[in-house]
């Protein structure tokens, strides 16, 4: 399997379609009875109203979750390979990110961070180019746009703003203009919200948006741990994938280190971000699929032993689909 995805055959598009509904069947075989999708913040659906909530049956609804997954597959294994960070082209990263974005029975249907997903792969997109452009000062301002929007769809991908900040930390001598341009970019689409606020007399409710940034991080998270033993394969897999970096860290180009610092950054973010969503969801860490399958993808273009990564990629899928059927 790992061996077959490893080069860009055109035949593995249609592996990969299969592979995507292979790794949905538990919710097809046994569907829920119900399944809401909202996927636009209180706030949001203030001025935009758009009847969702129950649109679709529990099947067609993890039909199109699954269209979608394929879809940020193919674009996040572009992303990827056009930046080089991996060894050669292939479509490892989709396969990679199929795989994660199926780890959990909340990851299988529609949800406000399926979508973010979208926006995310694009951020991701743009924050590689950074160091490859002489003046980064519109993709920030592009960026900050791109976040906001995420921010009207889901509160806690506000979070992603530190991005900004670090990336440009790591690539860049200071610039002024550059450190604000994402933040005015963030601005102008909140400015616009004001304004609808302004408009129907509900300023108050706007100034309400913002209060889970003063959350505090829980310190006590009730868990069931049987439920996160599929876990398990992907630390292994993490750890190797930390070793092989770590291995190769001073032969790779300075600005492939520079990306991978980034993105395990950003796979951090993505986690404590939960902390600004008071009703906590399992699903709110899709948002760690894409910078996390570049480390996995990166373990598995490097890895050697075919006996031994071939195996573990199958324990972890069977895992996955044992946790999912049980």
């Amino acid at each position: 399997m790992i061996n077959q995805f490893r080069n860009l055959n055109p035949i593995n598009l249609l592996l990969l379609f299969a592979y995507t509904f292979f790794m949905r069947m538990a919710i097809f075989a046994d569907p829920p009875a119900q399944l809401n999708f909202e996927f636009l913040e209180p706030y949001t659906k203030f001025f935009i109203q758009i009847p969702v909530q129950n649109t679709f049956s529990p099947i067609a609804n993890a039909f199109f979750a699954a269209i979608i997954i394929y879809v940020q597959a193919i674009l996040f294994n572009r992303v990827v390979n056009n930046h080089g960070l991996l060894n050669k082209p292939g479509f490892l990263p989709a396969l990679l990110y199929v795989t994660a974005a199926g780890l959990f029975m909340p990851f299988l249907v529609l949800s406000p961070t399926l979508i973010c997903n979208f926006l995310l792969i694009w951020i991701m997109d743009k924050l590689l180019k950074v160091g490859k452009s002489p003046n980064a000062l519109m993709i920030m301002f592009d960026i900050g746009m791109i976040i906001a929007l995420g921010t009207l769809i889901y509160f806690p991908f506000i979070v992603m703003l530190v991005m900004i900040w670090f990336t440009l930390l790591l690539y860049r001598s200071f610039n002024g203009r550059e450190w604000i341009a994402g933040l005015v970019g963030f601005l102008t689409i909140f400015f616009f919200v004001w304004v609808f606020y302004y408009w129907n007399d509900s300023l108050s409710m706007f100034y309400k948006i913002w209060l889970p940034l003063g959350n505090k991080f829980p310190s006590v998270f009730k868990i069931n741990y049987n439920d996160y033993l599929v876990l398990v394969p992907v630390l292994v897999m993490m750890v190797l994938a930390m070793i092989q970096l770590r291995e190769n860290f001073f032969r790779s180009f300075i600005s492939t280190r520079k990306a991978f610092q980034m993105l395990f950054i950003m796979f951090l973010v993505a986690i404590v971000s939960v902390y600004t969503k008071p009703d906590f969801r399992l699903y709110h860490f899709l948002l760690c699929v894409p910078p996390g399958s570049v480390l996995l993808a990166y373990y598995f273009s490097n890895a050697k032993k075919r006996w031994f990564y071939e195996s573990l990629f199958l324990i972890l899928v069977f895992a996955i689909q044992y946790f999912l059927f049980v």
